[in-house]
């Protein structure tokens, strides 16, 4: 059985680069901590340093240990914070990874159950690319993960999909280009100047079908893994750009933009991404047990982009 106190000694000599300076550290003879890195060795029936001129290196061995030690002392540092933040009222990290897909203002609504919990919060948000975020999620370095998509077949990460939520798919533009738009929806969509999720985004494949059925071909002027990138460009006028629909009232009002249409029959879902089967963390329990008000539906026939109102001349 894995000797805890060994596997502590060895990671504060590899932390060190050396027995004699992990001793004058921890103040431990560097016969201890020389027994103790070879009593570990002998135990695990491998090599985790070797001699390079006067000072030690770590195998390769020596390195993927090293790892494993660093993520178990740092779980046990945050066991005690967390215990900590308990008994003195301090606020309670969460840990969030967002899929740079899932538009900010989504991730808002998703989190915002946990806003309310009775313990203070501290939270924690970072943005990245799915696959990456799922591996920071593996060795704990999150709490969850929020996505547009459950959780990859084909992934080595071992975690569960706890669906939030969906939204139905509108069309914003600014009121320039809706102003060039002619006739109405979706036929206006055909050779207009169209922004798109990036191929990772789950409503790419939907949408695209989805034009293909209505028979428009808008002309592709630029694609975005990023949503936020996406609403800047098309506020700027570059092209009209798909979201979700129960953004449409932050996004016509904040940012001027018009609302030319719905896609029928395009969703797009949301997710909470955990270790866990049962979720334990109460801010994590907060979102996965929440039900956010995630509807946006089409709104009335006068709202929907109908027709150019532009004179011949």
């Amino acid at each position: 059985m894995l000797n805890y106190k060994q596997l502590h000694h060895f990671w504060n000599v590899a932390r060190a680069g050396g027995i004699v300076r992990a001793s004058e550290r921890t103040g431990l003879a560097p016969q201890t901590l020389s027994g103790q890195i070879a009593a570990l060795e002998s135990t695990l029936g491998i090599t985790l340093f070797r001699r390079q001129g006067r000072r030690l290196a770590l195998t390769e061995t020596g390195q993927m240990v090293l790892g494993y030690a660093e993520e178990i002392f740092r779980l046990g540092s945050e066991l005690e914070e967390a215990l900590s933040n308990r008994s003195t009222g301090r606020a309670i990290p969460f840990r969030v990874g967002i899929a740079d897909v899932v538009p900010k203002a989504i991730a808002y609504l998703l989190l915002a159950p946990s806003m309310a919990l009775t313990d203070p919060l501290r939270i924690v948000c970072r943005e990245g690319k799915l696959d990456g975020l799922l591996g920071e999620l593996a060795i704990h370095k999150l709490d969850v993960v929020l996505a547009d998509s459950p959780m990859p077949a084909n992934t080595d990460v071992r975690g569960y999909s706890h669906r939030l939520g969906e939204s139905s798919i509108s069309f914003f533009a600014s009121p320039a280009l809706a102003a060039t738009l002619d006739g109405s929806f979706p036929a206006c969509l055909d050779g207009a100047p169209m922004l798109l999720p990036g191929m990772e985004a789950a409503v790419r494949g939907p949408l695209m079908r989805w034009m293909e059925t209505q028979r428009v071909r808008p002309r592709i002027a630029g694609e975005f893994d990023d949503s936020a990138l996406m609403l800047a460009f098309g506020e700027a006028g570059v092209g009209l750009f798909p979201t979700a629909s129960l953004l449409a009232e932050q996004i016509c009002s904040k940012h001027g933009l018009q609302r030319i249409g719905d896609a029928e029959d395009v969703t797009e879902s949301y997710y909470a991404i955990s270790v866990e089967r049962r979720l334990r963390h109460p801010a994590v329990v907060a979102i996965g047990t929440a039900t956010p008000k995630l509807e946006g539906n089409p709104p009335s026939g006068e709202q929907q982009h109908r027709t150019n109102k532009r004179s011949a001349g």
